[in-house]
């Protein structure tokens, strides 16, 4: 699942127009505000139209830290790593428990693809990469052992680990949680055409200006031309294999498989998925790139209203 470390972007928005109108019983017209900033790691924007656009922004960056406090595996007192430290998590965040329950179903949904208890794999391949080679076969398989889904156990909103030296990893998933609650807290505030980026898209109604927010999918290999798509009250989320890779040659992606231990195929330059959730979005992606075409479109079609674009 989802280091040297490198990240590409293979989604941009290919316009955003900072033209103004009338907003409701406000006389003067309002420019389109723009945020930029980070989300677990991953550049993070919101853009929105609102008399009080400060006020509102400086609610959802509150929202982000506060998520990050949950998920984060680079904060030492989140409550992911404390619950990687020491096995167990009592008293569990409604937010982490709920996002687990989503990780459940995924890992059902895509056989076993999407499985963030792939920490400790993920973990031996940056150690041993870092240091000038690959694992070998023998480490890989003593690794396994501490990887698999159905030995995560949440009960009473406890969650723990049923081995010795598993850990969890979210960062398949939480870019989009988190876009999705962001999302939700703006349309708590009333605002409609919103566009919430936190490494993933997620998009409440469309544009001010009208229709869709215009987002462009990078070509992937063979020179393939960018795909323009318009998201309204929809989210996108794009996983690549090379997005992120363990080696200096740029050759082993950071995407790996928790049923063999190996990296992802170079398959597919980007998985992107459409749904009308971020979070299941970014689950959905993470888990294609190591599928084959007929086995991402038997899982997408499993999904209402979603649909995968790969490459």
């Amino acid at each position: 699942m989802k280091s040297t470390i490198s990240r590409r972007r293979f989604v941009t928005i290919s316009a955003a127009a900072c033209g103004t109108a009338v907003f409701g019983r406000f006389a003067t017209a309002l420019p389109l505000t723009q945020w930029r900033g980070t989300a677990l790691g991953a550049a993070a924007s919101i853009r929105l139209r609102h008399p009080e656009a400060s006020r509102i922004i400086a609610a959802a960056r509150a929202e982000i830290d506060r998520l990050e406090n949950i998920f984060s595996l680079y904060r030492a007192d989140s409550q992911l790593s404390k619950l990687n430290q020491n096995r167990r998590l009592d008293h569990a965040a409604f937010e982490l428990l709920e996002l687990l329950g989503l990780c459940g179903s995924l890992n059902a949904a895509t056989g076993g693809r999407f499985d963030p208890s792939v920490q400790p794999l993920w973990t031996l391949y940056a150690e041993t990469y870092s240091t000038g080679s690959a694992p070998t076969r023998g480490q890989i398989d003593d690794t396994l052992r501490r990887v698999g889904w159905g030995h995560v156990v949440v009960d009473s909103g406890a969650v723990s680990f049923a081995r010795p030296g598993m850990a969890l990893t979210l960062n398949g998933i939480a870019q989009g949680f988190i876009a999705d609650k962001v999302a939700g807290l703006l349309q708590a505030e009333g605002l409609r055409d919103v566009l919430v980026e936190t490494g993933e898209f997620r998009a409440v109604g469309g544009h001010p200006d009208g229709g869709g927010w215009p987002v462009a999918l990078r070509g992937g290999a063979g020179n393939a031309a960018d795909q323009r798509l318009q998201l309204q009250d929809m989210a996108l989320a794009t996983s690549a294999v090379s997005g992120t890779v363990f080696d200096r040659a740029a050759l082993v992606g950071h995407i790996l498989d928790p049923v063999t231990g190996q990296p992802a195929p170079a398959r597919w330059s980007h998985v992107s998925v459409l749904a009308p959730s971020a979070a299941l979005a970014d689950g959905l992606s993470t888990a294609m790139c190591l599928m084959s075409a007929e086995e991402i479109e038997r899982v997408v079609a499993a999904f209402a209203n979603a649909r995968a674009i790969y490459g």
